[in-house]
């Protein structure tokens, strides 16, 4: 079963600075619920065909993979597909000008689960969907504190 689970949220900052700050994945492990790390495999900054090694906590068990940087246009959408990992996943970000101080960031995650994530594809899509929705109010909190 196919899983793909989309959220968003407005965030109160201009879409560049939430753009610049949510498409460098080395900020991930800062707003993200459940990743513990990311190792840049190829020079920053963020570019198509850029990878990156990100370790996860999930559902109780300990997930490593690569993404890889398959689309970008800064300021407007990051596109990530694991390269090596336990199942194939794409991650997609955009973001969207809600007025001139105002943006909505959309999260989305798509993927075929296979093995023991396979029998668990609408646990796993519910668990991603609560995830997701945590990450982006993390998001949302760390970009309107006050500087």
């Amino acid at each position: 079963m196919a899983v793909d689970v989309v959220t968003e949220i407005v965030i109160d900052r201009p879409c560049a600075d939430v753009a610049a700050y949510a498409g460098d994945p080395s900020h991930a492990p800062q707003w993200y619920v459940n990743i513990e790390s990311v190792r840049w495999r190829t020079p920053e900054p963020v570019v198509v065909g850029s990878r990156l090694d990100f370790v996860a906590r999930f559902l109780g068990r300990r997930l490593a993979y690569t993404y890889e940087v398959v689309e970008f246009v800064p300021g407007d959408r990051l596109v990530m597909r694991t390269a090596q990992g336990p199942f194939p996943m794409e991650t997609t970000y955009t973001w969207t000008p809600v007025g001139a101080d105002r943006t909505r960031m959309t999260l989305r995650n798509r993927g075929e689960p296979a093995g023991f994530t396979k029998v668990t594809g609408p646990v796993m899509a519910a668990a991603m969907r609560r995830a997701n929705q945590k990450d982006l109010a993390n998001l949302k909190r760390i970009l309107e504190e006050p500087r």
